[in-house]
This record gives structure tokens, sequence and C-alpha cells, in this order.
């Protein structure tokens, strides 16, 4: 089982990252750019069978380590 875990941070905290970023894109002649947030990407490949307990395990790896709840949100994704 792969999970995916899509953490950004909340859409009311400043991203300076994403602002280097979306003026660096509008250097570069991307003009359309209203703004961008960056974010991480993680990838874990889980041996279980049961994918509500694989939710559960992920969503409290999420909690304990992956993500920081005070800034960040993060959404999990199995496949």
């Amino acid at each position: 089982m792969l999970a995916k875990i899509y953490i950004t941070l909340k859409k009311d905290v400043l991203d300076p990252q994403g602002s280097v970023i979306a003026n660096s894109l509008k250097s570069l002649g991307f003009n359309n750019i209203e703004d961008v947030r960056q974010g991480k990407y993680i990838e874990i490949k889980l041996d279980s069978e049961n994918e509500d307990t694989a939710n559960k395990q992920l969503n409290e790896m999420c909690e304990k380590l992956l993500a920081n709840l005070v800034i960040e949100d993060y959404k999990v994704e199995i496949d």
C-alpha cells in the first residue's frame, strides 16, 4: 500500500518561499501567476491490508512528526 502525504502551510500563514517562487516565475515571463504556496510531499509504503488501520496510522504519523499542526495542514491519499 502506497500512501501519499501532502503538507501545506495553512491559508492564513505567510509563505515567504512561495512569494520568492512567484516573483521568480514572473521575472521569467510567467505574468499570469497570482499566488504560489510551497509545501512538502511524502510517500510512505506500508505493509497493511486494512485501509482504515493504515489511514489511522498515517494520520498519527502526521500529527506526531510529519506536520506542524500549528501552521500546517495535511492530506493523506492511499493507493
